[in-house]
């Protein structure tokens, strides 16, 4: 006899196929002890008519388990749990109980309670989503990727992909960075000197530990990055802030005795300022003096799609100096969490013996695979796709904030993906942000950026990188008539 078909049912919140869930539904009760080894399942076509899928479907799901051996056919009877099925647990799995630890006491380092605010996982079904940092997947060279995706699983890439390469990285990678993505920003490096890491803050956070301890002080810009802020906060090194102005940070302002100096000079994050030429070598000048490094943060350096991106801070030093700080989160997608560094071959070899005790390296398929999406030309067509499609984006968006009154507090020369607003003062842009939710409007309230325990509120960061061109004047008019009506309340 059959196993009861009434005992069979799919989730209807599960992910995934109808063959997948299947299958997942029938492992599952292996598992748990519910189909024994021996036990008969459902015949095709009554489980799908029980379950009203295909009959096609369950039997591509019933071939499937049959192939990774948990079923097996016996000719015109049909399918039954193999006898080389998992079995399931000898033991009985109990309730678990009440913690007994106390976590306050035992836990010797906290990482919660930075600066780093959580920002919404649904901002994609909101009409008017203006978040930073996030890729439009309309955009995306989808068929490509999967094409680059294929071919790095085929036979001739193998080896790439199941190698472990202890603490180094893939070779047509690094080659591709090193001879067509520096050249752009004005930077010569070997591949020796360059390191593949888990996305740009994965990275500054190897800067972090190679170059700082609880002796040796960092200066960092403020308004900046709160991820970056709370790195070195972890770092327990001593911390200056240094104001930032319409040329981004201030050379002259670095105290002495400051050993690491940390700047985005292309996008000041998040301000957008565009550190001038001149302030740049003022600034290499000022970090001699100092006989200090400077981590060059060049985050969004391929959104520069207004007029040619100034020469990378990297670029113009002499000394070895320069830190650089890539990532391919903003040009291709953030989810890939994918960047480099770009140092010195001593720094290098010491970052590299670190990634290599945390993490080994990235994964050889996601190297693999971007290296053909760069070399193949599908990364260039996809910028030059971006970039039309900010370009416009931004003209629209500028139009909207003219017309409806709005502050610009600081924009991109070169162009980037988002604009620094100023509010009216006593609005308080978190209890902006939360008001707006109602409406479908996401925005990005600025007092996360601040370094200071009483930040100014009335800040916010609104980007064009997810939202289309035609939804971007609504979304703007809808920002400023609730601050409208937070002024006649007098809401805070």
């Amino acid at each position: 006899m059959a196993a009861p078909v009434e005992t069979f049912f799919l989730d209807q919140d599960a992910q995934g196929t109808l063959q997948a869930q299947i299958q997942q539904m029938i492992a599952e009760a292996i598992l748990s002890g519910r189909l024994p080894r021996g036990e008969k399942l459902p015949s095709t076509r009554r489980l799908s008519a029980h379950l009203g899928v295909s009959r096609i479907t369950v039997t591509l799901a019933y071939t499937e388990l049959q192939a990774n051996d948990y079923l097996t056919s016996k000719g015109r009877s049909g399918f039954y749990v193999s006898e080389n099925a998992p079995e399931p647990p000898s033991f009985k799995l109990r309730a678990r109980g009440e913690d007994k630890v106390d976590w306050v006491r035992a836990i010797g380092t906290s990482f919660t309670g930075g600066s780093t605010p959580a920002k919404p996982l649904d901002w994609r079904r909101m009409k008017y989503p203006f978040i930073y940092g996030q890729a439009d997947p309309t955009l995306f060279d989808h068929n490509s990727w999967r094409l680059c995706a294929l071919r790095a699983l085929g036979q001739k890439d193998h080896p790439a992909m199941m190698r472990d390469y202890y603490d180094q990285d893939d070779p047509q990678l690094t080659e591709f960075i090193a001879r067509h993505i520096l050249p752009r920003r004005g930077i010569l490096a070997r591949p020796e000197e360059i390191l593949i890491t888990l996305g740009a803050q994965n990275a500054l956070w190897l800067t972090a530990q190679v170059l700082l301890t609880q002796r040796r002080t960092a200066a960092i810009e403020d308004p900046c990055y709160y991820s970056l802020r709370d790195i070195l906060t972890q770092s327990r090194c001593h911390l200056v802030r240094i104001p930032v102005d319409r040329g981004g940070l201030a050379p002259d302002a670095l105290p002495d005795g400051t050993d690491v100096i940390y700047t985005t000079p292309s996008h000041q994050s998040p301000t957008t300022a565009t550190m001038p030429l001149d302030r740049r070598k003022a600034l290499l000048k000022r970090a001699r003096e100092l006989e200090a490094v400077v981590v060059e943060d060049d985050y969004d350096f391929e959104m520069s799609f207004l007029n040619p991106p100034s020469p990378a801070l990297k670029s113009l030093d002499r000394e070895g100096r320069v830190i650089y700080v890539g990532s391919f989160s903003k040009s291709l997608f953030p989810g890939l969490r994918l960047g480099y560094l770009v140092g010195s071959e001593p720094f290098i070899r010491e970052a590299r013996a670190l990634r290599s005790l945390v993490l080994r390296h990235p994964p050889g398929l996601i190297q693999r695979t971007v290296a053909y999406f760069l070399s193949l030309g599908h990364y260039d067509a996809l910028i030059r796709r971006i970039g039309a499609a900010y370009h416009d984006r931004r003209d629209v968006m500028n139009t909207a904030i003219e017309d409806a009154g709005l502050t610009i507090a600081g924009r991109g020369v070169f162009g980037g993906s988002a604009f620094w607003m100023r509010a009216p003062e006593g609005i308080d842009t978190r209890l902006l942000a939360d008001r707006l939710m109602a409406h479908e409007v996401v925005i990005e309230p600025g007092a996360p950026f601040f370094a200071s325990s009483t930040p100014p509120r009335n800040f916010f960061r609104i980007a064009y990188s997810s939202i289309p061109a035609s939804r971007i004047p609504k979304g703007i008019s809808l920002i400023a008539r609730e601050i409208a009506e937070m002024q006649q309340t007098g809401a805070k």
